[in-house]
């Protein structure tokens, strides 16, 4: 097992040495001639910061506008190539500029010294200041970001705003978050006293909910972070060039301040009806992903789980141990991880849609658990089941799918059951990446409508309907087999 281990290290580190030198290696700055080869460009963005970048719904189709957007489709313009928009959370953004994964990253990204160490910088594009959303109730109370002294504020996890609040708010704890309309939903429920957010996001929010107001942060801020800069991967010279020349003419046409008008008559439209009735269509599709995702997640993950539980069982060593290596190494990393890698780190070297990534991870997580399932399943079964079957004349693998499978799984029906209905539950991850399952859908309701708890309660309740369904689905077969026998 101490050799498996070591070679298991050795690969892994191999496997890290040529990812490292294939995002390190220096090519001629070609990255302008490949947007106009390929004919588009794609925009990396968290569409969860209106009045930068959010989620409507238009002509019955989710889509994201805002500010950045606009600005984003003025230099697809300019270059003459389509606009492509992949969406993810704001913290994965600088892992897919670098995985090439996307082209360019609009996010109210601030161009701090710490991210140019990672990423190229067009020219900044809009200044807002930094400010501190809190509950209209406490409005007597806090003045600045001073006024904060041992309480809790939120932040969103990688950005500016977390790294002025642990610099220059030291005297109070910090509460970091994915998505701000979390943070604003931590707020109202007062698990933090502040929401620190840019001039114009925390403007979006308090203009758009009557319990909360923003107050002017007053923090101490430096030249790299008193501004909005579109990122790009490293090198790419040509393309942050033309980007420039770009912003230089919405500068001389003085067209940010209509761009910022055209995202607020969206969230105005946002803000219509905020009913959740009115956005059945987003949790209709966000069930729809769930189901698609954990039931190709089952079947592969039944298919391979025999096939590594096969594996293990084999008495030659080679095979064992390759079925040990890989049920260990799964079950020993958070699935989290394991999306992450399939869709960033193998797309470093193809390029794989963040469906098809979030498919490939949950149903090799899925096998490994099967695996030891199935395992305990055949080692249930009485030897002298399987000495009966040889005796007979049969093989080894007629009596292994014949005899001791068949058994097998009538055994274990209810623990790959339990398997099932949590595969339906755990498939949520795949959101972190961009795939459009119930979370996700529940994230853009949130941002739509402004409201945190209602969203959340209708996922609840549509994730019990779809594992009590299914729950007592598997008990009706479960009842069939033990009929049969």
């Amino acid at each position: 097992m101490n050799h498996l281990k070591r070679w298991l290290v050795a690969l892994f580190a191999v496997f890290a040495a040529v990812v490292t030198l294939n995002m390190q290696t220096v090519h001629a700055d070609d990255s302008l001639a490949k947007i106009q080869q390929k004919g588009t460009i794609v925009m990396g963005t968290s569409p969860d910061y209106a009045p930068y970048e959010f989620l409507v719904n238009k002509h019955g189709k989710n889509q994201v506008v805002g500010m950045d957007v606009e600005v984003a489709r003025k230099i697809a313009k300019d270059l003459g190539v389509k606009l492509v928009i992949k969406q993810m959370n704001f913290s994965s953004l600088l892992v897919a500029l670098q995985s090439g994964k996307v082209d360019m990253v609009l996010a109210a990204m601030s161009p701090t010294n710490a991210r140019r160490k990672s990423i190229d910088f067009s020219n900044t594009y809009y200044k807002s200041g930094q400010d501190i959303i809190i509950n209209k109730t406490d409005a007597k109370i806090y003045k600045d970001h001073k006024s904060f002294a041992n309480k809790k504020v939120g932040v969103q996890n990688g950005s500016l705003q977390e790294t002025l609040a642990k610099s220059q708010m030291k005297s109070s704890t910090t509460l970091g978050l994915t998505k701000v309309t979390d943070l604003i939903l931590a707020l109202k429920t007062h698990k933090v006293a502040g929401v620190v957010a840019e001039g114009a996001v925390a403007q979006a929010y308090t203009s758009n909910d009557d319990s909360l107001v923003e107050i002017p942060g007053h923090f101490n801020l430096s030249s790299d972070t008193m501004g909005t800069a579109i990122g790009f991967a490293k090198g790419s010279d040509s393309l942050v060039a033309a980007a420039n020349k770009s912003l230089a003419e919405i500068k001389q046409k003085k067209l940010i301040p209509q761009y910022l008008k055209t995202a607020g008559s969206y969230m105005k439209m946002n803000t219509e009806d905020t009913s959740m009735l009115h956005y059945w269509t987003y949790f209709l599709k966000g069930v729809e992903y769930t189901l698609l995702i954990s039931a190709i997640g089952a079947f592969f993950g039944v298919l391979l789980g025999t096939i590594f539980a096969l594996l293990r069982l084999s008495k030659h060593r080679l095979p064992h141990l390759i079925g040990v290596a890989y049920i260990e190494f799964v079950r020993g990393t958070p699935l989290m991880i394991q999306v992450m890698f399939v869709y960033f780190g193998i797309g470093i070297f193809i390029d794989i849609p963040a469906l098809v990534a979030g498919l490939i991870a949950v149903s090799l997580n899925s096998a490994a658990y099967v695996a030891e399932i199935i395992r305990s399943g055949i080692d249930s079964i009485p030897v002298g089941q399987t000495e009966a079957a040889r005796s007979l004349g049969l093989s080894e693998r007629q009596t292994m799918t014949s005899v001791v499978l068949p058994q097998a799984i009538k055994n274990i029906w209810p623990a790959l059951g339990n398997e099932f209905i949590s595969l339906i539950k755990e498939s949520s991850i795949v959101s972190i990446i961009g795939v459009t399952d119930l979370i996700y859908q529940l994230t853009v309701v949130q941002t739509a409508t402004y409201k945190g708890v209602q969203p959340i309660l209708v996922a609840m309740v549509l994730y019990f309907v779809l594992t009590f369904g299914l729950s007592k689905l598997l008990s009706h077969f479960e009842r069939k087999m033990n009929h049969a026998a």
